[in-house]
């Protein structure tokens, strides 16, 4: 029973598509790649190379000087809410400002040979302090760091709230206040936080690194509840807020810090050999002597895939090819619910759960002979990802949800046959799993699909895009017929014979559409934190390689079975087709 029936999936890529098409579709792609690019390079500048300068001329480094000298040599580093803000402009006084990535660096990276949560306060954007959504997108890194019970790493330089925006980012539900919450619940369970405190920290800056277990802070740094300016009488008395809360205080009187170290240099190395001192990572006993290894398929090969026109499909077993070990998959009860494919591979030596929505037409079980378009959540397939998430859940295996939908199967026959109730049984189960899940929007996110197939609402510990992904209630073209139904015949055609009136609708429908359209947008999505990462095809599998060791990392934080005793074999069993 310990043996896991992984097997071949896939085939090279001249197997099923054409040369034109390969090229067809990696153009497309690369399009997308190079804004996608452009837009990250614009993002890590911050403020330019002006404040750049201004933060070297102190002696300092800037946030991700910071976290290259942090990560072990080589490590990826895998960045969480790059676009949070993006496009947003402030008005101050005639005067718009941005604050890139909302003023903060959230990454995953290796350090010591463990995968850790960093946020760095990015020090060329205001002096590193809280924009609106700075305190949401630092929360977000938090929750991944306690999801996974991983270290968490503080990398402080921060001048507080950015108070003439201070009414979107202090009072709310999840405001500047709750990331001391977090800091809290991170301590609470035992995860290891580390804090380097670099320059400015005031009020909730200074407040972010003090329930950390190791607080290191830098010659010039200093942590205050109020600074020197906002004290009566500071001038004549010659106070300073590096006297009022620098080291020599905090290390020496009031013990809210550790250690003082002299530079940024110094800082990082005491931080590298803290998360050296936390227990190592399970995950190489989990792998149980089988290494991990590169998919058969090149997972480059993820770029030529997708066609141009979303409404074309792609076989989704082609992907999962590009990012299992091997090429090897144990795909369970295929012959049920064919609209979806759940299995179990290894990524980066580690077994990993699967669930994917299939593209193009599927036979229809109920019409022998009939098929039906894929990418919809019917009765069979409903069922079968409720099991396969129960299982893994059981199992303590992590899964990917591989996201390309249009939404549930609607009509008489769907409601007759209780699609509400099996909806409402899936999304139980997605609900109150507790392994980690990890959700991949690849093309369509629509509708109450996007909330059954593990969408942000149900709180994956990480939810991805590619710059392909779409999500909406309705497509563009969907919504548009919904709105001016009334207007046309059965068949969606404009039911009116006047010509004005007709052109009317026709240009009211284009003009709900290309709204919708552009509303659509992942990078829209990405900047109001609809979800936490825009990534290439091509880097999935990287991000998953990190992703899924550093779900086994810590142990005894939450079940994993062996093997021997996986729920998943009684369910392979009792499903095979006879």
């Amino acid at each position: 029973m310990a043996f896991v029936p992984l097997h071949p999936i896939g085939s090279a890529r001249d197997a099923f598509l054409e040369p034109d098409e390969v090229s067809r579709n990696g153009s497309s792609m690369v399009e997308h790649l190079d804004l996608l690019q452009a837009r990250r390079d614009q993002i890590r500048q911050g403020w330019g190379k002006k404040y750049q300068d201004r933060t070297h001329a102190k002696g300092k480094m800037t946030a991700w000087e910071r976290l290259e000298a942090l990560r072990d040599p080589g490590a990826p580093i895998h960045p969480i809410g790059t676009f949070v803000n993006w496009g947003v402009e402030f008005d101050q006084g005639g005067r718009t400002m941005k604050a890139p990535g909302a003023g903060v660096v959230t990454a995953l990276t290796r350090v010591a040979g463990r995968w850790v949560v960093v946020i760095a306060n990015d020090n060329t954007v205001a002096s590193g302090s809280w924009w609106p959504q700075s305190p949401e997108k630092i929360e977000r890194a938090q929750e991944v760091g306690l999801n996974l019970r991983i270290p968490v790493v503080y990398l402080v330089d921060c001048s507080g709230l950015f108070l003439p925006e201070q009414a979107k980012s202090f009072p709310g539900r999840y405001g500047a206040g709750h990331i001391f919450k977090k800091n809290s619940q991170l301590s609470a369970v035992g995860v290891p936080q580390v804090a380097g405190v670099f320059g400015d920290c005031i009020a909730g800056g200074g407040y972010m690194p003090i329930i950390s277990d190791r607080v290191y802070m830098t010659e010039q740094a200093y942590m205050v509840i109020a600074g020197a300016a906002l004290i009566k009488g500071a001038k004549s008395q010659k106070l300073t807020s590096l006297g009022i809360g620098g080291p020599e205080v905090h290390v020496h009187q009031s013990a809210c810090a550790d250690e003082r170290v002299p530079d940024d240099v110094a800082c990082l190395a005491a931080i590298r050999r803290e998360i050296a001192r936390t227990a190592s990572s399970g995950a190489d006993f989990r792998r149980g002597g089988v290494m991990s290894a590169a998919p058969q398929y090149p997972a480059q090969e993820l770029d030529t895939l997708f066609p141009p026109d979303h409404r074309t499909y792609y076989d989704v077993r082609e992907v999962i090819a590009r990012l299992v070990d091997r090429s090897l998959f144990w795909e369970l009860m295929p012959h049920r619910g064919k609209e979806m494919v759940v299995g179990v591979g290894r990524v980066n030596g580690l077994y990993t759960g699967f669930i994917a929505n299939v593209q193009g037409p599927v036979a229809d079980p109920h019409h022998r002979g009939k098929v039906k378009p894929g990418g919809i959540l019917y009765r069979e397939g409903i069922a079968k990802i409720s099991q396969f998430s129960r299982a893994c859940n059981s199992d303590g295996i992590p899964i990917v949800w591989l996201q390309d939908i249009s939404g549930f199967d609607i009509g008489t026959e769907a409601e007759a046959q209780g699609l509400l109730g099996y909806g409402s049984n899936l999304i139980y189960t997605n609900s109150t799993n507790t392994t980690p899940m990890f959700t991949v929007l690849m093309r369509k996110a629509s509708g109450a699909g996007y909330y059954a197939m593990a969408g942000l609402p149900y709180e994956p510990t990480l939810q991805l895009s590619t710059p392909l992904s779409r999500q909406s209630v309705m497509e563009g073209r969907t919504l548009a017929i919904a709105a001016y139904n009334t207007k046309l015949d059965d068949d969606f055609n404009i039911a009116s014979e006047n010509a004005a009136e007709r052109e009317a609708i026709e240009k009211g429908m284009a003009a709900v559409e290309s709204r919708i359209e552009g509303d659509m947008d992942p990078y829209i999505a990405a900047s109001q934190r609809d979800t936490d990462e825009i990534i290439s095809p091509s880097e999935l599998r990287s991000y998953l390689e990190c992703l899924i060791e550093a779900s086994y990392q810590n142990q005894g934080s939450r079940r994993i079975k062996n093997p021997r005793i996986w729920s998943l074999h009684d369910l392979d069993v009792l499903t095979e087709s006879v």
